[in-house]
């Protein structure tokens, strides 16, 4: 294990490569594994989640791209493996009948149930021997960083992120 940064400005400057490291290890093997297939599925299957809790949201390929900042094209061909593989259904908008929207299937929303127990679990193992007060204030920060991130988002105010 590496020290500790000691200053705020280390400790400001260690946070980007943390966030590497962090991605590297994304496919740390706990119990219920996640292949590195279900991994790239699951950003799509997220955002269709996320963006149709409320019965009256719906979301389109054309909304992938965009909010995973990728080329149309891309997010076609990610939105057409998760249908092939029975994670996602094709609707029409009930808002507009000239759209199409995505749905999670019910297998979808069940690779949804293991991504999430997977993370959980590797969340657990990589912080078992923390004090269970850091363990929650980091989970607590880790949402509010995300969640700051998805109001600039939504704002405008954050480029290619």
């Amino acid at each position: 294990m590496t020290s500790e940064p000691r200053t705020a400005d280390e400790l400001l400057d260690a946070v980007g490569p943390a966030f590497s490291k962090l991605r590297r290890t994304a496919l740390l093997e706990v119990e219920n594994p996640i292949s590195a297939k279900d991994l790239s599925r699951s950003l799509v299957l997220n955002l269709v989640l996320e963006h149709t809790r409320d019965s009256d949201k719906e979301i389109t390929v054309g909304a992938v791209a965009e909010l995973l900042a990728v080329d149309p094209s891309v997010a076609s061909r990610m939105v057409t493996d998760n249908i092939k593989a029975g994670y996602l259904i094709r609707a029409a908008s009930q808002q507009d009948g000239r759209r199409t929207v995505l749905q999670l299937s019910p297998q979808g929303a069940e690779l949804m149930d293991r991504f999430r127990k997977h993370q959980r679990s590797a969340f657990e193992y990589i912080t078992a021997d923390w004090p269970e007060q850091e363990r929650l204030e980091f989970a607590r920060l880790m949402i509010k960083y995300v969640d700051s991130l998805a109001e600039l988002r939504e704002r405008g105010l954050a480029k290619d992120t």
